[in-house]
Parts: C-alpha cells; sequence; structure tokens
C-alpha cells in the first residue's frame, strides 16, 4: 500500500487525511495466471495499481492472432483509462500473466476520490500522460528495428520479466513467430 501512495506523490502533493481517504476507497483483488482484469467485448470496471506480478495488454486481430501490446509490471497502474473514463466497451484484453496482487478501485470510488480531493484529477492526469509515454517510449523502436534489436530492447526494458512471462507472449510483443524467437535466443546466448 505504501507503493502505491510513494508512486502517486511523485506527481503531486496529497497530506495524510487525503492519502487515508484514498486508501479507505481501495481494495485488494488477487489474479491468477491467465485471468483477466478487464475484458473485450465488457465496460472495465476497475482501476487499478499493481503491487505484485506481470499483466499485459492483448487483443485478436482480424486472422484471430493473439497480438501482445504491452507489458505491466509491479508499482505501476493497469489499467483502460480511457474506456474506464467513459465507461464504453473495451476492444482489448487486460490479462494476468503471473499471479497477481493489484490495490483496485472501482469508478464509484474513483470519481469519489476526484471529486472530494482538490488536484486529484491533475495527479491523476500526470500520472496517464507518464503510463502513455513509457508505452510509447517502449513501443516505437518495435516498428523501426529487426527482430534481435527489438529483443535486446526488450530485455533492456524489461530485464526482470524474460524469466516471468511466457516466451509466446514476448514473440508476440516483438511481432515475430516462436520459431524466429528462439533462434534469435539461441545466437544471443
Amino acid at each position: 500500500m505504501e507503493a502505491f501512495i510513494n508512486y502517486v506523490l511523485q506527481f503531486g502533493n496529497l497530506n495524510k487525511q487525503q492519502t487515508d481517504f484514498i486508501m479507505s476507497k481501495a481494495k485488494t483483488l488477487e489474479l491468477h495466471k491467465d485471468d483477466y482484469f478487464s475484458e473485450a467485448g465488457k465496460i472495465p470496471k476497475l482501476v487499478g495499481f499493481l503491487l505484485e506480478g506481470v499483466v499485459r495488454f492483448c487483443y485478436y486481430n482480424n486472422k484471430g492472432e493473439e497480438i501482445t501490446q504491452y507489458f505491466v509490471d509491479e508499482n505501476n497502474f493497469v489499467s483502460d483509462q480511457q474506456r474506464f473514463e467513459a465507461q464504453v466497451i473495451a476492444s482489448e484484453y487486460i490479462q494476468a500473466v503471473t499471479s497477481c496482487k493489484l490495490l483496485v478501485f472501482s469508478k464509484k470510488d474513483w470519481d469519489e476520490i476526484g471529486n472530494t480531493i482538490v488536484g486529484w484529477n491533475a495527479i491523476t492526469g500526470l500520472i496517464m500522460k507518464n503510463c502513455l509515454l513509457k508505452t510509447i517510449e517502449r513501443r516505437s523502436p518495435l516498428v523501426s528495428e529487426d527482430a534481435t534489436t527489438r529483443y535486446l530492447s526488450f530485455i533492456e526494458h524489461f530485464p526482470g520479466l524474460v524469466n516471468r512471462i511466457p516466451l509466446s507472449h514476448i514473440a508476440s510483443y516483438l511481432g515475430i513467430t516462436q520459431q524466429s524467437f528462439s533462434r534469435i535466443r539461441k545466437n544471443i546466448r
């Protein structure tokens, strides 16, 4: 819980009364590997902060292939924020890649925090902007680099993930087949 408050305080000032109020709205959620935090075709119900574990954002393309867009690990927000805020149907899945423990907020509680704490919306705006910039920073090299360089970038950006998540998810994230991925890993060793 302290990790969550420390994270939020990077983006703005809150006093103890305010942080206590925020924490009073938080619930703990545990997900097993492969459980969904949010599903395509449904309205996202929660905003989460990942205390333990790894999730991935993924979707199915028009050929029915599963595509991993990105990963989120500990001490980061997990949310389909735009669709959560607008309460519209999600087009992608947020799935636990490992067992996960999250602090979560319902839409009602999230809105109540925003309506009660002056400056909360500015703080969450900065948090979302930061999350978006991180995502773009991690994704944009994947467009222009060759597969080996993409994998080396993945290791650099997610040093602790390679041994924690299925290689099939990493291959999907990198936009290559599992066979190509195996070859690349073999050549790097």
